[in-house]
C-alpha cells in the first residue's frame, strides 16, 4: 500500500503537468498538428515503421516441424536442414510456410545458420537460461543465425520521372513529377536523391581528410504510392531528407526486387556465444575477440521480426538489420558483450550500412535492453529512415546512443533512456568530423523525444535540423550550431511520440496491435490529462463528483485481479483489457484530484 500512494504521487506530478511542444501539438479533436519552417521541413511521421508499416501484430504461426535437443555434439547440420525442410513447404494463403519449433534445451552450433525463404518462422520455449538456448561454440567470428534474401532492386525500364518541385520538405509525402500517367496506387518506387559534390561542398565534408565522395550519397527512399492525382504523386510514408533543386533535386522510378524475403521471423530463443574468460583487461572486463560476434541478422529482408530473445556475450551486435524494410525487433536484451572496448564493438541493435545505395529503413525496435554496450542503439552510414527506438533502455554503456556516421537521416530516439551506472549514459547527433573512416555529420532530421540520459549534444548540419524535444539531461555544447531544443528537463505530451502518430493514422486498435498493456496505460493516462477525449471521470469509484483518496483505496484493494476471478470488477478496469494492473493505475493517477 505505501508503495502505491508513493507511486500516486509520482506519476501524479509527472502526468498532470500540461506541456507542449511549439513543433507537435494537439488540435481541438487531440490530433497532433505539425508547425512547418521557413521551407516546410516538419517532424516526420515515424508510425510507418514495424511489420507491415505499423500497427500490425505480429503473427503466431502454426508449426510445423520440431526438433528437440540431443545429449552432446554439433547441431548446426541438424538444425540447418530442418530449416531446409520447413523452407521447401508450400507457402499457406498468408504467405508462411511454418514455424520450427525448438524444444526447450540447449543446441551447440559450431557454425551458422541461414533462412534464405520467404514464410519461415524459428521459434523457441522461451529466451531465459532454462528456455531454448542456441550456443555459439568455436572461435569463428560470425553471425549465430541469419535470415539471408538475394539481389539487389531492380529499376523498371522507362519508369523514371523526375521531381519537378524547387524544394521538397521533410517529412513530406506528395510531390509533383513532370508525368505522372506511369504511376499507379501500390506501386513500389524508389524517390533518388542524388549526392553532389556541391551538397557536401555545402557541408564542409570535402575538408576532411577522408573527403567525402558525392558517389556515396545517394539517399533511396523505398516507398509505395498511395495516390496519383494528375501529375502529383503520394507516397506511403515521408521523406527524411529534403530534396532541393540547388543540390541536383530528385527523381522517382518503379522497381522491383524478387531476391528479398519476406514474412520471417524469429522468437523465444536465447543466444550465447563462448568464449575464452582467460582473457581480461586490466579492469576485469573480459575482451576475448575470438568468437561469435552477432546473434541475429536481417538482410534483404521485408516483412520480418526477432521479438522476446536474449542475446549473451556476441561481440558486435544482438540484432543487426542491413537493406531490409518494414521489420520490427522487439522485447530483445543484449547482455554482457565480450570485447575489447574499443571502436567496431559492442553495437548492440543497429542498423548497418552498406555499399549499396538503398539501406534500411521502416525499422522499428521497442522494448530493447542493452547491458554494457557501446553504440547499443546506433545507426551507421547512410540509414535513409524513418527508423525509430522506442522504450529502449542502454544500461551502464561505455560510449553514446545515436547516429554514427556518414548523414543518416530521420530517426526517432523515443523515450530512450540511459541507466547511469557511469557517466557515458548519452545521446549525441552530432558532427564526428574526422572521427573513425571520416564520419563527418552523422545524422540529419533526427527526433530525440522525452529521452532520458546524463548528457547531449545535438548539432544542426547545414540543409538540415535535428531536434531534441521533452529530453531530460544536460545539454553539451560544441563547436557546430545547436539543433532544435525544447523543453529540456520537462516531458512532453505526448508521451510517446510513435504511438500517438500511429493513433492518429491508424486508430487505436493499431496501438493495441502493437503496444504492450502498460504502454497503452501511459498513452490514454497522457491524453486524460490533457483533455483531449472528453471529460473522462474515470476513478470516481465512491460517486462524490471527485477522484480522491478514498478512491485509491478501492481500486488497490481490487489491483492485480483478473476476468474469472472472484473479486473482480469492471469499474476498476480502466483500460477494459479484462485485467486491472498498471496501465489501469497511471489512468487512474492521470485523473487523481
Amino acid at each position: 500500500m505505501i508503495y502505491f500512494v508513493y507511486l500516486v504521487i509520482y506519476l501524479i506530478a509527472e502526468l498532470c503537468v500540461e506541456n507542449y511542444s511549439a513543433l507537435v501539438y494537439p488540435d481541438e479533436n487531440g490530433r497532433l498538428v505539425y508547425q512547418a519552417d521557413s521551407q516546410g521541413n516538419v517532424i516526420p511521421d515515424f508510425s510507418n515503421c514495424g511489420y507491415k508499416g505499423g500497427g500490425v501484430a505480429l503473427p503466431n504461426v502454426p508449426v510445423v516441424r520440431t526438433v528437440w535437443p540431443q545429449v552432446e555434439g554439433d547441431d548446426t547440420a541438424r538444425l540447418q536442414a530442418a530449416i531446409n525442410e520447413v523452407s521447401m513447404l508450400t507457402p499457406d494463403s498468408n504467405g508462411f510456410r511454418g514455424a520450427l519449433l525448438l524444444k526447450r534445451g540447449e543446441y551447440r552450433v559450431e557454425g551458422r545458420l541461414s533462412i534464405r525463404t520467404s514464410g519461415v518462422v524459428l521459434r523457441g520455449e522461451g529466451d531465459g537460461v532454462n528456455g531454448t538456448v542456441i550456443i555459439a561454440t568455436g572461435t569463428s567470428d560470425r553471425t549465430l543465425i541469419r535470415f539471408l534474401g538475394i539481389g539487389n532492386p531492380v529499376k523498371v525500364a522507362g519508369t523514371r520521372q523526375a521531381i519537378v518541385d524547387d524544394y521538397v520538405p521533410v517529412g513530406a509525402r506528395t510531390f509533383e513529377v513532370e508525368n505522372g500517367s506511369g504511376f499507379a496506387e501500390d506501386d513500389s518506387v524508389i524517390v533518388h536523391r542524388p549526392g553532389t559534390q556541391e551538397w557536401i561542398e555545402e557541408l564542409e565534408m570535402d575538408d576532411l581528410d577522408d573527403p567525402w565522395q558525392a558517389v556515396k550519397y545517394n539517399l533511396l527512399f523505398d516507398r509505395v504510392v498511395t495516390k496519383v492525382e494528375g501529375n502529383f504523386v503520394t507516397l506511403d510514408a515521408p521523406l527524411g531528407n529534403s530534396l532541393d533543386h540547388n543540390y541536383g533535386g530528385g527523381w522517382i522510378y518503379k522497381y522491383t526486387f524478387t531476391g528479398r524475403i519476406e514474412k520471417v521471423g524469429i522468437e523465444n530463443i536465447r543466444g550465447v556465444s563462448e568464449y575464452d574468460d582467460s582473457v581480461t583487461d586490466s579492469n576485469g572486463n573480459f575482451i576475448h575477440i575470438d568468437h561469435a560476434d552477432g546473434f541475429v541478422d536481417f538482410v534483404d529482408v521485408k516483412n520480418g521480426w526477432a521479438r522476446n530473445l536474449t542475446g549473451a556475450h556476441f561481440s558486435y551486435s544482438c540484432v543487426s538489420i542491413k537493406e531490409s524494410k518494414w521489420v520490427t525487433v522487439q522485447d530483445v536484451q543484449h547482455l554482457e558483450p565480450v570485447s575489447p572496448i574499443v571502436g567496431g564493438e559492442r553495437y548492440a541493435f543497429v542498423l548497418d550500412g552498406s555499399p549499396r545505395d538503398v539501406n534500411s529503413q521502416l525499422i522499428l525496435f521497442q522494448r530493447c535492453y542493452s547491458l554494457k554496450g557501446r553504440h547499443s542503439f546506433v545507426l551507421q552510414g547512410r540509414i535513409q529512415g524513418p527508423n525509430a527506438f522506442v522504450d529502449c533502455v542502454s544500461d551502464e554503456p561505455y560510449s553514446d546512443e545515436g547516429p554514427h556516421r556518414h548523414w543518416s537521416t530521420a530517426a526517432l530516439y523515443d523515450n530512450v533512456r540511459g541507466i547511469v551506472g557511469n557517466n557515458n549514459a548519452k545521446i549525441n547527433v552530432r558532427n564526428r568530423g574526422d572521427w573513425g573512416t571520416g564520419h563527418g555529420w552523422a545524422g540529419a532530421n533526427m527526433v530525440l523525444w522525452n529521452c532520458d540520459v546524463n548528457t547531449m549534444i545535438v548539432q544542426k548540419p547545414p540543409t538540415a535540423q535535428n531536434y531534441a524535444i521533452g529530453c531530460k539531461g544536460v545539454i553539451t555544447a560544441g563547436s557546430e550550431p545547436d539543433g532544435y531544443w525544447e523543453s529540456n528537463g520537462t516531458h512532453v505530451y505526448p508521451r510517446s511520440l510513435y504511438y500517438k502518430q500511429l493513433e492518429d493514422r491508424l486508430g487505436m486498435d493499431a496501438v493495441r496491435a502493437v503496444a504492450t498493456n502498460e504502454q497503452i496505460g501511459r498513452l490514454m493516462a497522457s491524453k486524460r490529462v490533457q483533455g483531449k477525449i472528453g471529460q473522462v471521470q474515470q476513478g470516481d469509484f465512491n460517486g462524490d463528483g471527485c477522484i480522491g483518496f478514498s478512491d485509491f483505496l478501492a481500486f488497490a484493494s481490487h489491483y492485480g485481479l483478473r476476468e474469472g476471478q472472484t473479486r473482480y470488477n469492471a469499474r476498476y478496469d480502466l483500460d477494459g483489457d479484462k485485467s486491472i494492473g498498471f496501465g489501469d493505475f497511471l489512468i487512474f493517477a492521470a485523473n487523481f484530484g
